[in-house]
């Protein structure tokens, strides 16, 4: 007999998942899990939400280097004839977005400045390497975090650049288009 009121089998399963999610995540608990407002969304929408929060407590921070099996060795910039390291720059930038590794604002730089960027900067930084579908770590190759100039000159609209402005209170940098326009893979915030 079927009650009117009683769970369909789905809906217990998600019940389940989200109990057994919750407990994993117990020990890491801080305010992040306490921000979930269970009456806000569905248990699978919520379990999704755990379970993205247990991937990454899990997830091993590694250089980025590693995260290629072999590890991903370029070689030294100075070694290469600009025909090379424009091969390789490319090569180099395929298998990083094949590992879910987006570069970002990179227009403004030449060939050689990105492959030393990938070289010096890139490949050698520890990162949590998370293995999920559409989940990308975006690399800001004009640092607009320390220095905003870049991205203010090249990157930013108009309505950014106001915004910007407004906030800060500071001076715009004489707006540009990119020196060195490339089309990169591209993927989601």
């Amino acid at each position: 007999m079927i009650f009117p009121n009683s769970p369909k089998s789905d809906e217990v399963e998600h019940l389940l998942r989200n109990a057994q999610l919750r407990d994993a995540l117990e020990p890491l608990y801080d305010e992040s899990i306490g921000c979930v407002n269970a009456e806000a969304m569905s248990t699978s929408s919520e379990n999704e939400f755990l379970q993205c929060m247990l991937d990454w407590e899990r997830a091993p921070i590694l250089p980025i280097c590693e995260w290629f099996q072999p590890p991903l060795q370029l070689p030294a910039p100075e070694t290469l004839n600009d025909q090379q390291l424009r091969e390789l720059l490319h090569a180099s930038i395929q298998k990083l977005f094949e590992q879910q590794v987006v570069l970002d604002f990179t227009d403004h730089l030449t060939d050689r400045q990105l492959y030393c960027l990938i070289c010096r900067d890139i490949l050698p930084s520890h990162e949590k390497r998370l293995q999920r579908e559409n989940n990308y770590l975006h690399w800001d190759c004009a640092s607009t975090e320390d220095d905003p100039t870049l991205w203010l000159r090249y990157y930013a609209s108009e309505e950014e650049r106001q915004a910007w402005a407004e906030e800060t209170g500071e001076f715009l940098p004489a707006l540009e288009d990119p020196p060195y326009e490339r089309k990169l893979p591209r993927a989601p915030l």
